[in-house]
């Protein structure tokens, strides 16, 4: 009996010892659903919120403030300790008698203090200065046109070329600033067939989300595939995290992939349900070092987050920093 109590209490505090180990994030995150903006701080208390309209992108800058969307093409940057809107962007500008809708899935402050923003519908990523005027143009290339499908996330690298999802063509293709697209790769099937719909039996080759690493791989974010896959420059498949991999976890809609200092994978668990976190780090073998799950403040359209930091450090891997 003695021993037995022994082992269980060993049990318990290997147990507890795990749980104080484990990463405290804070970290900014939205939801479509709820209407929802926030900044969650490492007790989980929400420490900021803004309301908004459907959102797929978002990033908190160097100084502070918060870039995202309001609509699909209303983009704002908001001082969130004053709520005060110290920019913004409307991107219906781009609408003409040839584009009868425009979206916007992607943008991004670039170091130069312009911003990027992909303009879906019109094909095209544009660079604005602080006035709203374009300096740079790039055309993209897309097989099935579509104002909501266009594009999912689109970064710009170290490089100055841009890593763009093509979500309808479930594809991943860089661009020069010429417009050349000098790397891409066709998200596989893995020999299913598609399956209709946005939750945890739906499938598909979706891109939303890609990385370029520093070993000069490519981490994708395949959306419905349900799946993260990281892809050498010769388009070799090297890791993957499967649907089911994790215990008692399920990957939906896999959107944004965020590569903490220590390596880890924070994913994006979107139309996952309530079963399931809307967000989960992990680490290259494949075990679950945190996650994030509240259907109070946030619902099942959770798209986007950046986590902000590891036990009161800031993170060095920023939503939208590319190496």
């Amino acid at each position: 009996m003695l021993r037995m109590l022994t082992l269980t209490l060993l049990a318990l505090l290997a147990v507890s010892t795990s749980f104080a180990e484990s990463p405290e994030h804070s970290f900014l995150i939205a939801d479509s659903s709820k209407n929802r903006i926030a900044i969650i701080d490492e007790d989980g208390k929400t420490v900021w919120a803004y309301k908004i309209g459907p959102l797929h992108d978002l990033h908190m800058l160097e100084s502070g403030n918060v870039l995202f969307q309001t609509s699909w093409t209303d983009i704002v940057e908001v001082n969130p300790k004053t709520d005060e809107v110290v920019w913004k962007y409307d991107a219906k500008q781009h609408l003409s008698d040839s584009v009868k809708r425009v979206e916007v899935h992607a943008f991004q402050r670039l170091p130069n203090g312009n911003t990027m923003i992909a303009v879906s519908g019109a094909t095209k990523i544009i660079e604005v200065d602080k006035a709203g005027e374009a300096v740079h143009e790039i055309a993209l290339r897309v097989t099935t046109p579509n104002a909501h499908t266009d594009t999912r996330l689109v970064r710009q690298l170290a490089s100055g070329n841009y890593l763009v999802c093509h979500e309808s063509d479930g594809r991943v293709c860089e661009y020069s600033r010429e417009g050349e697209i000098v790397w891409d790769f066709e998200v596989p099937m893995f020999g299913r067939s598609p399956a209709r719909g946005h939750g945890l039996t739906a499938f598909g080759n979706k891109a939303y989300s890609a990385l370029r690493l520093a070993n000069g791989n490519t981490l994708i974010g395949t959306g419905n595939g349900h799946s993260i896959i990281e892809v050498t420059p010769e388009k070799k498949v090297v890791w993957k995290l499967d649907q089911n991999d994790l215990p008692n976890i399920q990957l939906a809609w896999v959107t944004t992939l965020q590569e903490l200092p220590s390596g880890n994978i924070v994913i994006g668990n979107c139309h996952a349900t309530e079963a399931n976190p809307q967000v989960v780090e992990v680490n290259r073998k494949k075990e679950v070092v945190w996650t994030f799950k509240d259907f109070k403040r946030f619902g099942n359209a959770t798209t986007n987050t950046q986590i902000l930091t590891t036990n009161g450090a800031a993170t060095e891997a920023k939503l939208g920093e590319q190496r």
